[in-house]
Protein backbone atom coordinates (compact mmCIF):
# COMPACT_ATOMS: atom_id res chain seq x y z
CA UNK A 1 0.00 0.00 0.00
CA UNK A 2 2.78 2.44 0.93
CA UNK A 3 4.75 2.09 -2.30
CA UNK A 4 1.50 2.27 -4.29
CA UNK A 5 0.50 5.46 -2.45
CA UNK A 6 3.91 7.07 -2.98
CA UNK A 7 3.71 6.35 -6.70
CA UNK A 8 0.20 7.79 -6.97
CA UNK A 9 1.10 10.96 -5.03
CA UNK A 10 3.88 12.08 -7.36
CA UNK A 11 1.72 14.73 -9.02
CA UNK A 12 -1.57 15.68 -7.37
CA UNK A 13 -3.55 18.25 -9.35
CA UNK A 14 -6.25 20.21 -7.51
CA UNK A 15 -9.23 21.70 -9.32
CA UNK A 16 -10.05 25.41 -9.34
CA UNK A 17 -13.31 26.54 -10.93
CA UNK A 18 -12.20 30.19 -11.11
CA UNK A 19 -9.11 29.29 -13.13
CA UNK A 20 -10.76 26.58 -15.24
CA UNK A 21 -14.59 26.68 -15.20
CA UNK A 22 -14.78 23.49 -17.27
CA UNK A 23 -13.36 21.31 -14.52
CA UNK A 24 -13.95 17.95 -16.20
CA UNK A 25 -12.13 19.01 -19.40
CA UNK A 26 -9.22 20.44 -17.37
CA UNK A 27 -8.96 17.25 -15.31
CA UNK A 28 -8.87 15.09 -18.42
CA UNK A 29 -6.09 17.27 -19.87
CA UNK A 30 -4.13 16.99 -16.60
CA UNK A 31 -4.52 13.22 -16.56
CA UNK A 32 -3.33 13.00 -20.18
CA UNK A 33 -0.31 15.04 -19.15
CA UNK A 34 0.61 12.65 -16.35
CA UNK A 35 -1.21 13.70 -13.18
CA UNK A 36 -1.18 10.70 -10.83
CA UNK A 37 -3.94 12.01 -8.53
CA UNK A 38 -6.77 14.52 -8.83
CA UNK A 39 -8.35 16.38 -5.92
CA UNK A 40 -11.82 17.87 -6.31
CA UNK A 41 -11.86 21.29 -4.66
CA UNK A 42 -15.10 23.25 -5.10
CA UNK A 43 -15.34 25.62 -2.16
CA UNK A 44 -18.35 27.67 -3.28
CA UNK A 45 -20.37 25.07 -5.16
CA UNK A 46 -23.50 23.20 -4.10
CA UNK A 47 -23.27 19.63 -2.87
CA UNK A 48 -25.27 18.57 -5.92
CA UNK A 49 -22.73 20.12 -8.29
CA UNK A 50 -19.83 18.62 -6.37
CA UNK A 51 -21.36 15.15 -6.72
CA UNK A 52 -22.06 15.60 -10.43
CA UNK A 53 -18.52 16.82 -11.16
CA UNK A 54 -17.03 14.28 -8.76
CA UNK A 55 -18.64 11.37 -10.55
CA UNK A 56 -17.19 12.54 -13.86
CA UNK A 57 -13.75 12.85 -12.26
CA UNK A 58 -14.14 9.38 -10.76
CA UNK A 59 -14.80 7.98 -14.23
CA UNK A 60 -11.78 9.75 -15.73
CA UNK A 61 -9.37 8.81 -12.93
CA UNK A 62 -10.34 5.16 -13.31
CA UNK A 63 -9.61 5.35 -17.04
CA UNK A 64 -6.15 6.80 -16.32
CA UNK A 65 -5.45 4.64 -13.23
CA UNK A 66 -5.09 7.75 -11.06
CA UNK A 67 -6.35 8.36 -7.53
CA UNK A 68 -9.30 10.66 -6.86
CA UNK A 69 -9.61 12.68 -3.65
CA UNK A 70 -12.22 15.13 -2.40
CA UNK A 71 -11.18 18.22 -0.46
CA UNK A 72 -12.88 18.64 2.97
CA UNK A 73 -16.11 16.78 2.24
CA UNK A 74 -16.32 13.18 3.44
CA UNK A 75 -19.97 12.96 2.32
CA UNK A 76 -19.08 13.90 -1.25
CA UNK A 77 -16.12 11.50 -1.21
CA UNK A 78 -18.45 8.65 -0.25
CA UNK A 79 -21.18 9.72 -2.70
CA UNK A 80 -18.76 9.75 -5.63
CA UNK A 81 -16.80 6.61 -4.69
CA UNK A 82 -13.58 8.56 -4.18
CA UNK A 83 -10.32 6.88 -3.21
CA UNK A 84 -9.83 9.35 -0.40
CA UNK A 85 -10.53 12.64 1.32
CA UNK A 86 -8.24 15.54 2.27
CA UNK A 87 -8.91 17.03 5.71
CA UNK A 88 -7.44 20.17 7.26
CA UNK A 89 -7.21 21.22 10.93
CA UNK A 90 -10.68 22.83 10.84
CA UNK A 91 -12.41 20.01 8.95
CA UNK A 92 -13.87 16.77 10.30
CA UNK A 93 -11.30 15.22 12.68
CA UNK A 94 -9.24 12.53 10.98
CA UNK A 95 -10.03 9.95 13.67
CA UNK A 96 -13.79 10.39 13.15
CA UNK A 97 -13.44 10.23 9.36
CA UNK A 98 -11.49 6.99 9.81
CA UNK A 99 -14.33 5.51 11.88
CA UNK A 100 -16.96 6.53 9.33
CA UNK A 101 -14.99 5.53 6.24
CA UNK A 102 -12.34 2.95 7.18
CA UNK A 103 -11.56 2.12 3.55
CA UNK A 104 -10.79 5.67 2.41
CA UNK A 105 -7.27 7.06 2.07
CA UNK A 106 -7.12 10.08 4.38
CA UNK A 107 -4.76 12.94 3.69
CA UNK A 108 -4.11 15.56 6.35
CA UNK A 109 -3.55 19.18 5.30
CA UNK A 110 -0.95 20.63 7.66
CA UNK A 111 0.66 24.04 8.01
CA UNK A 112 3.22 23.44 10.75
CA UNK A 113 5.37 20.71 12.28
CA UNK A 114 2.98 20.48 15.25
CA UNK A 115 -0.03 19.93 12.97
CA UNK A 116 1.92 17.34 10.97
CA UNK A 117 2.75 15.27 14.04
CA UNK A 118 -0.85 15.52 15.26
CA UNK A 119 -2.33 14.47 11.91
CA UNK A 120 -0.03 11.44 11.77
CA UNK A 121 -0.98 10.42 15.33
CA UNK A 122 -4.68 10.74 14.45
CA UNK A 123 -4.28 8.26 11.62
CA UNK A 124 -3.63 10.22 8.41
CA UNK A 125 -2.27 8.07 5.57
CA UNK A 126 -0.28 10.96 4.11
CA UNK A 127 0.21 14.70 4.59
CA UNK A 128 -0.23 17.67 2.30
CA UNK A 129 2.27 20.13 3.82
CA UNK A 130 2.56 23.81 3.05
CA UNK A 131 2.44 26.44 2.07
CA UNK A 132 5.98 25.94 0.80
CA UNK A 133 5.95 29.29 -1.02
CA UNK A 134 3.41 32.14 -1.11
CA UNK A 135 0.39 30.79 -2.97
CA UNK A 136 -1.67 32.74 -5.52
CA UNK A 137 -4.77 30.68 -4.65
CA UNK A 138 -4.39 30.92 -0.86
CA UNK A 139 -3.31 34.47 -0.06
CA UNK A 140 -3.55 34.02 3.73
CA UNK A 141 -1.74 30.66 3.87
CA UNK A 142 1.15 30.34 6.31
CA UNK A 143 4.47 29.88 4.52
CA UNK A 144 6.74 27.17 5.95
CA UNK A 145 9.46 27.34 3.30
CA UNK A 146 11.76 24.53 2.21
CA UNK A 147 13.28 24.24 5.69
CA UNK A 148 9.89 23.86 7.33
CA UNK A 149 9.01 21.20 4.77
CA UNK A 150 12.26 19.31 5.46
CA UNK A 151 11.51 19.30 9.20
CA UNK A 152 8.10 17.74 8.62
CA UNK A 153 9.50 15.08 6.28
CA UNK A 154 12.15 14.13 8.87
CA UNK A 155 9.71 14.00 11.76
CA UNK A 156 6.87 11.88 10.33
CA UNK A 157 6.90 8.35 8.94
CA UNK A 158 4.00 8.73 6.50
CA UNK A 159 4.41 10.14 2.95
CA UNK A 160 4.47 13.93 2.59
CA UNK A 161 3.24 15.85 -0.45
CA UNK A 162 4.34 19.49 -0.78
CA UNK A 163 1.83 22.20 -1.66
CA UNK A 164 1.76 25.97 -2.05
CA UNK A 165 3.22 28.12 -4.80
CA UNK A 166 4.97 25.21 -6.51
CA UNK A 167 5.62 25.46 -10.25
CA UNK A 168 8.05 24.27 -12.91
CA UNK A 169 10.73 26.73 -11.77
CA UNK A 170 10.93 25.57 -8.14
CA UNK A 171 9.60 22.00 -8.22
CA UNK A 172 13.05 20.39 -8.35
CA UNK A 173 14.17 22.16 -5.17
CA UNK A 174 10.98 21.06 -3.41
CA UNK A 175 11.43 17.43 -4.48
CA UNK A 176 14.93 17.39 -2.94
CA UNK A 177 13.43 17.78 0.56
CA UNK A 178 12.34 14.14 0.71
CA UNK A 179 8.67 14.57 -0.23
CA UNK A 180 7.03 11.86 -2.33
CA UNK A 181 5.43 14.37 -4.66
CA UNK A 182 3.88 17.79 -5.19
CA UNK A 183 0.35 19.15 -5.24
CA UNK A 184 -0.44 22.06 -7.54
CA UNK A 185 -3.36 24.28 -8.40
CA UNK A 186 -2.39 27.40 -10.39
CA UNK A 187 0.72 25.84 -12.00
CA UNK A 188 -1.64 23.57 -13.94
CA UNK A 189 -5.15 25.01 -13.68
CA UNK A 190 -3.85 28.52 -14.32
CA UNK A 191 -1.90 27.46 -17.40
CA UNK A 192 -3.18 28.21 -20.88
CA UNK A 193 -2.42 24.62 -21.90
CA UNK A 194 -3.21 22.28 -18.99
CA UNK A 195 -1.87 19.22 -20.76
CA UNK A 196 1.54 20.74 -21.53
CA UNK A 197 1.89 22.30 -18.08
CA UNK A 198 1.18 18.93 -16.46
CA UNK A 199 3.53 17.11 -18.80
CA UNK A 200 6.37 19.53 -17.97
CA UNK A 201 5.87 19.07 -14.22
CA UNK A 202 5.67 15.30 -14.56
CA UNK A 203 8.99 15.23 -16.41
CA UNK A 204 10.62 17.29 -13.64
CA UNK A 205 9.21 14.96 -10.99
CA UNK A 206 10.34 11.79 -12.73
CA UNK A 207 13.82 13.23 -13.24
CA UNK A 208 14.06 14.18 -9.57
CA UNK A 209 12.51 11.07 -8.03
CA UNK A 210 13.64 8.48 -10.56
CA UNK A 211 11.65 5.40 -11.69
CA UNK A 212 8.47 5.96 -13.56
CA UNK A 213 8.50 7.24 -17.08
CA UNK A 214 6.69 10.44 -18.09
CA UNK A 215 3.73 9.74 -20.36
Amino acid sequence: MLSFLKEKLRLLVITDKKLKPNIVKAVEDALRGGATSIQLRLKESSTKEMIEVGREIRRLTRNYEALYFVDDRLDVALATDADGVQLGPDDMPIAIARELAPNLIIGGSVYSLEEAVRAESEGADFLGAGSVFPSPTKIDARVIGLNGLREIVKKVKIPVVAIGGINASNAEAVLKTGVVGIAVISAVMGAEDVYRATLELRKIIDMALGHGEPP
